[in-house]
């Protein structure tokens, strides 16, 4: 993370050297192995060393309070933790390892003492799980907390696994049970108060956990013809999978894997389908299988549950098979940031 330039010339403030200093002290002690970092915080920029026979990814992702997060109700190392697993997730979803990322990070100085202290201890949490070093970044001072996360990761040659390879007659799977981060953001919601994040009904939604072997599995097995992870809610990811790939799909509710809601918050709105198909934040894998490939898909992978939940179709739509077998197109209910406002 180098040190911000100024075009005055001056000096910056002491703060934000201390800030910059604690960054890299509390991120920078991540355990992680076989890094291939050559030049990280406190140069103009990091050298990254690529392995032979490998292609890069690079994808960022947004954390916005207000938008992503909201400050009274997240706490601060969940913050910390999910900002980088939702960069993870995406590449998790082309079947690669991640190897280090950048942070960029902007915070009131009300929120430089304890709140970013226990930020950055979830975000080194998250930094030695997913083997993910902290190459550099920037800071900067603002009313709202704003969070970049850039990160580099790795597929072998060839085996990155993409969303326009889908074709009519594969099965289409996910990982995990659909809806669990949904369902745990509404119950943080009602709670009305800072989290301590113990409750495992909230777990999902405060700390996610990228499905990175699955979907290095997937790849080097040269199994899914398609994959991506889902983040905005299945409504609203598979068309994008199905629109990529020029294709429609058909899901049988019935087969979705939704979360257990306890009896209690079984409204309108919080059944387990409607949370499954319109629930974000899963960082879930939904793939694609070809016919001839189904007997290797097993039916956990290390625990995680693999559910098959209906197939690829020639017409360009997706529909949903409800219990009464009507079937109907699915409406994207899922997440928009240009529509919704959480």
């Amino acid at each position: 993370m180098k040190k911000t330039k100024h075009l005055s010339g001056k000096r910056p403030k002491r703060g934000e050297v201390d800030l910059l200093e604690r960054i890299e002290r509390i991120v920078s002690s991540a355990e992680v192995r076989n890094s291939r970092l050559r030049v990280g915080i406190g140069d103009d920029a990091a050298l990254f060393k690529g392995t032979t026979g490998f292609d890069q990814i690079l994808t960022c992702d947004w954390f916005l309070e207000g938008t992503h997060f909201v400050r009274h109700l997240h706490p601060p190392d969940a913050v910390g933790w999910k900002c980088l697993a939702r960069a993870v997730s995406d590449v998790a979803a082309m079947g690669g390892v991640p190897r280090c990322f950048l942070l960029s990070l902007a915070l009131p100085t009300s929120h430089t003492g304890a709140w970013l202290d226990q930020f950055l201890h979830g975000l080194r949490r998250a930094a030695s799980r997913f083997e993910c070093v902290l190459a550099g970044g920037d800071t900067t001072r603002s009313k709202d907390i704003l969070i970049s996360v850039t990160v580099i990761g790795e597929v072998r040659a060839g085996k990155g696994v993409l969303r326009s390879g889908a074709r009519a007659g594969d099965v289409l799977f996910t990982s995990g049970r659909l809806g669990e981060a949904e369902l745990g953001l509404r119950l943080l919601r009602k709670s009305k108060h800072l989290s301590d994040g113990r409750n495992p009904l909230l777990r999902k939604h405060l700390y996610p956990e990228p499905r990175l072997a699955l979907g290095l599995w997937l790849a080097e097995k040269v199994l899914a013809s398609a994959m991506m992870d889902l983040s905005d809610g299945l409504s609203t990811d598979l068309p994008r999978l199905c629109a990529a790939s020029g294709v429609g799909a058909r899901l049988e509710g019935t087969k979705i894997p939704g979360a257990r809601v306890p009896m209690n918050m079984r409204g309108s709105g919080d059944n387990p389908l409607n949370l499954a198909l319109h629930g974000g934040d899963d960082y879930e894998l939904l793939f694609t299988v070809p016919p001839r490939k189904l007997k290797q898909i097993p039916r956990s992978f290390h625990g995680l549950p693999i559910h098959s939940m209906g197939e690829i179709t020639p017409r360009q739509e997706v529909m949903v098979i409800g219990e009464d077998a009507r079937e109907v197109l699915l409406p994207n209910r899922g997440w928009d940031s240009f529509r919704n406002s959480r």
